[in-house]
C-alpha cells in the first residue's frame, strides 16, 4: 500500500471488519512464520504471549456466541499490511490487525520509530467455561488499576472517580489523532503519595511493556521529561469486580485508556496512545521538513 496516503494508514480499528493487507488465513505456513516474526519484533516478551492469547480466544468466542453470531470468529482473520517500501532511508509503516489487536509501527530512516496506536482487547476478559476456564489475557491491565484505586483514601477516591457510570467503550475509539475526546481530570499524580505514584507508574508500564525494551525505554524517558506529576488517573463505573468499569491515565503526551463494560462487563478494550507521535506524526514532520 502507498505510504503517502494517510487515509489507509490511519484507518485502524479493533472490531471485526474487512481490512487492508493479507490475512493469516491467506498465507502459506512459511509466510505466517515470517509475519509473526515481524510482529514479535514489535512486541515485548509478555506481549507476544498476550497477542497469541487474544487470537486464541476467537474459537472460544465463536462457541459461546453460537451459530447465530453476527461476526465470523476466526484466528486466521488477522491481517498484515505494509505501507511504503522498507529501507534505511525511507519512511514506511506496518500494521498487524484483527479483532482486538491493532499494532501500528512507523519507521523513518531506519532508526526513528513510532509504535502507536497500540490496542489490545479481550473477549472474554475472563474465560468462564471449558478447558481454558479462568484464563485472563489482560489480567495486569485490570488488576494493577484496581490496586491503585484501592490504595486511595476517601478524598483521593472521590477525586479519582469521575463518574458512577462507565462509558460503553474507550472514549477515543479508533480516532487517528486524540484531541478533545478526553481531558485531564481525576486525581493527578502530584497529589498522590510516593507509593501511589509507584503504582501508577507500574500501571503505565503494563502498557509500555507491550513494546520491545529499547522502544519502551524511549517512551518512558519521554514521559519523565514531560513531568508525570501533571498526569491524572481517572476511574468511572463500579469499583467491585464484575461491574462495568473504565479508567485512564492521561498526561500531556500519552494516554493509557481501558474499558470493561460490554458483554456483561467481561470484555476489555485497552489502548496506548502517544499524543505527539501516533502514526509517526512527529518524526514524519521532521523527516519531511528535512526533505524539502
Amino acid at each position: 500500500q502507498a505510504f503517502d496516503d494517510p487515509a489507509g494508514r490511519h484507518d485502524w480499528h479493533y472490531i471485526p471488519r474487512d481490512r487492508l493487507g493479507l490475512s493469516l488465513k491467506e498465507m502459506e505456513q512459511h509466510q505466517r512464520d515470517k509475519a509473526f516474526a515481524l510482529v514479535d519484533a514489535g512486541l515485548g516478551e509478555q506481549a507476544r504471549t498476550k497477542a497469541r492469547t487474544i487470537i486464541s480466544l476467537e474459537p472460544i468466542l465463536a462457541e459461546s456466541e453460537g451459530t447465530e453470531r453476527k461476526f465470523p470468529r476466526d484466528p486466521g482473520l488477522y491481517n498484515l499490511v505494509i505501507f511504503g517500501i522498507p529501507g534505511s532511508d525511507t519512511a514506511w509503516s506496518w500494521r498487524f490487525e484483527g479483532h482486538h489487536i491493532s499494532i501500528n509501527y512507523t519507521i523513518v530512516n531506519g532508526s526513528q520509530v513510532a509504535p502507536t496506536p497500540f490496542f489490545f482487547g479481550s473477549n472474554p476478559a475472563r474465560v468462564l467455561h471449558g478447558s481454558k476456564e479462568g484464563l485472563r489475557a489482560l489480567k495486569e491491565e485490570e488488576d494493577l488499576a484496581r490496586d491503585l484505586l484501592a490504595s486511595l483514601d476517601g478524598d483521593q477516591k472521590k477525586r479519582a472517580i469521575i463518574s458512577a457510570e462507565a462509558p460503553s467503550d474507550i472514549l477515543t475509539r479508533n480516532v487517528p489523532r486524540v484531541s478533545d475526546e478526553v481531558r485531564i481530570e481525576g486525581l493527578q499524580l502530584g497529589d498522590m503519595t510516593a507509593s501511589q505514584k509507584g503504582l501508577t507508574r507500574n500501571l503505565i508500564d503494563v502498557y509500555l511493556s507491550r513494546l520491545p525494551a529499547s522502544i519502551a525505554d524511549a517512551q518512558r524517558k519521554n514521559l519523565v521529561a514531560t513531568s508525570l506529576d501533571a498526569a491524572a488517573f481517572a476511574w468511572a463505573g463500579g469499583v467491585n469486580r464484575g461491574e462495568g468499569h473504565y479508567y485512564r491515565v492521561l498526561g500531556t503526551t500519552f494516554l493509557a485508556e481501558y474499558d470493561c463494560t460490554q458483554t456483561n462487563a467481561n470484555h476489555i478494550h485497552a489502548v496506548w496512545r502517544d499524543l505527539t507521535n501516533d502514526f509517526g506524526s512527529d518524526i514524519l514532520r521532521e523527516h519531511y521538513s528535512r526533505s524539502h
